[in-house]
């Protein structure tokens, strides 16, 4: 009997200083059948707004003025057990468990970006054998096909258009999922957990369903250069 292949799909949400505030891994099989998660407030910068507040820029999630919101929802999260404060320390054990009992592939929507806040926090990445970007496989498989193409049009999944002229269609995890499960799926809540859980998880399932392991573990880098509007939508 072939062993079962699982994998582990991180997120994170972070502060103003880089680090992690609220992380969130998802163990699931390739039918996307959640075995285990984990849903983290971390200690070490969570309780410290002053120094590590979380990350706000311009009008995302509302803004400096929104904070207060999200901690408050954040501290709800806390007291009905949707959410553990733990140490980074203790957030390394629980991977390592996973790791040693699992060896998942790991993934996340925009690896580099998690990766790298992980590395900030103190968090273990390099422990997993295998890893893939679930973003650039994902926009890979399905971003410049006729039928995403269409999806952004009908639903305006246009980016702003930059200084230099630019002007790309999206392909951010919200994007994706509604492509796959229907435009009417709820926005993204931005939480690590439920991002990963509830956004990512059926992104991976439907990629590795349909794709060979050799094409989504060495997809393209994603460049903003090959998702540019002016090279796929033209006037008729």
């Amino acid at each position: 009997m072939a062993k079962r292949k699982y994998f582990l799909v991180i997120d994170t949400e972070t502060t103003q200083t880089d680090m992690i505030a609220d992380f969130g891994a998802v163990l699931c099989d390739k039918q996307g059948r959640v075995h285990k998660e984990i849903g983290i407030l971390l200690a070490d910068f969570y309780t410290d707004r002053e120094a590590h507040p979380l990350f706000h820029m311009g009008d995302f999630l509302g803004g400096a003025a929104n904070l207060p919101s999200r901690y408050a929802e954040y501290d709800a999260m806390l007291q009905d057990g949707r959410r553990m404060l733990a140490s980074v320390a203790a957030v390394n054990r629980w991977l390592a468990r996973v790791n040693a009992e699992y060896q998942p592939v790991a993934t996340a929507y925009n690896k580099a970006f998690d990766w790298g806040k992980m590395r900030n926090s103190g968090i273990d990445c390099d422990m997993f054998s295998e890893s893939f970007c679930l973003w650039h496989a994902a926009a890979q498989k399905w971003g410049r096909s006729r039928k995403f193409l269409q999806f952004v049009l009908d639903n305006h999944y246009f980016g702003n258009r930059t200084q230099s002229g630019h002007m790309g269609f999206q392909t951010k995890a919200d994007v994706m999922a509604k492509f796959l499960l229907g435009p009417e799926y709820p926005d993204e809540p931005h939480t690590a957990l439920e991002d990963a859980r509830d956004y990512e998880v059926p992104i991976l399932a439907n990629l590795v369903k349909r794709t060979p392991p050799k094409q989504y573990m060495n997809a393209e880098p994603y460049n903003w250069r090959n998702f540019a509007m002016r090279d796929w939508f033209k006037p008729k």
